[in-house]
């Protein structure tokens, strides 16, 4: 019907309906008005079974209410719905895994990608549980991470750099006096909290400087506040903090200033990961590593659109870099 009242084929009409295909602008905002004039609304069940995509990318998450998940989740929607696709939302349990009625359902929409957030979700757990789709995950390539044994299972992989942006900030606290370095942890078995450590370690070491000791943490905010309070009533050798987070660092900053009543950045430097919103807020000021939120949505888009154009090349890999960002709380 919409061929017929836009004058142009049915082939025409498929591709103006398909965010890749290729149609002269002019030809896709044609059809697009004559759809939407006679009140037609493409059936995607039935265009799935013709092209075998199902235009669904399925993202699976431990966490949907924290600052940096929530608005990275915004932003992948709207960089997904602009490709024309929909998003699947998964949350797994607090252990991070993904049981097995949820890998059920997941199997069950046959989405075209998988981003998985969740590092125990595995590959070869999910490639079990999917058709043709190919899990992109995020990787610390300058932190060498402990792989389960076995053969590996094709991935794809956004790679995040940290260590030139954490080590220009671990040089500007050294320059304002800081020698004993604590790391601020984020939750127990999260491999950006591996990586993140580790990379701390090789930076301090480079700069003859003692390994951290570690604070408790779990990404949130109530226990690095009461971790670095313990910590700092039972002595004040520390002067600086890497949190894994922002959020723990900004609970890092009140412990200090309000339990333990130190100055920050003048008796103790603390800085985080991430530069979420909160970051930016006069009351904490934080220097933190910052990953740009449009250029890592960018490079998941970029991977899935890449996997769908090459289903049988081995795993793909988009590179992103990070940047310090420096504020009040160390100097």
């Amino acid at each position: 019907m919409v061929a017929q009242h836009a004058k142009v084929s049915r082939v025409a009409v498929s591709r103006a309906f398909n965010a890749n295909a290729s149609i002269r602008p002019e030809k896709r905002a044609l059809i697009l008005r004559v759809a939407r004039e006679i009140g037609y609304v493409p059936d995607m069940a039935a265009r799935s079974m013709v092209t075998g995509r199902s235009n669904l990318v399925a993202v699976i998450v431990p966490n949907v209410s924290s600052p940096w998940e929530s608005q990275e989740l915004d932003a992948l929607t709207l960089a997904l719905q602009d490709l024309g696709f929909a998003m699947l939302l998964f949350r797994t349990g607090d252990d991070f895994t993904l049981d097995d009625r949820l890998l059920t359902y997941l199997r069950g929409f046959n989405p075209d990608s998988v981003i998985c957030f969740a590092e125990n979700v595995r590959p070869l757990q999910l490639v079990r549980s999917l058709d043709r789709a190919v899990p992109i995950y995020i990787g610390y390539p300058e932190a060498a991470l402990h792989e389960p044994k076995g053969a590996p299972v094709k991935h794809d992989c956004l790679e995040v750099m940290l260590e030139s942006s954490l080590s220009e900030i671990v040089k500007r606290m050294a320059a304002r006096g800081a020698r004993q370095f604590a790391f601020l942890a984020g939750k127990q078995g999260s491999a950006a909290t591996s990586a993140r450590r580790q990379i701390l370690s090789r930076i301090l070491i480079r700069a003859g400087l003692p390994d951290p000791e570690e604070i408790t943490g779990d990404y949130g905010y109530d226990l690095a506040y009461r971790s670095t309070a313990a910590r700092f009533r039972s002595g004040h050798e520390i002067n600086a903090i890497i949190a894994a987070n922002d959020v723990s660092a900004c609970g890092a900053i009140d412990a200090l200033r309000t339990e333990i009543r130190l100055s920050v950045p003048d008796q103790v430097q603390v800085a985080g990961f991430d530069d979420v919103g909160l970051a930016r807020w006069k009351s904490h000021d934080l220097t933190t590593v910052r990953v740009d939120l449009a250029e890592r949505v960018g490079a998941l888009a970029q991977l899935i659109q890449r996997r769908l154009a090459s289903r049988e090349e081995p795993g793909l890999t988009e590179r992103i870099a990070s940047h310090p960002v420096f504020r009040g709380s160390a100097g």
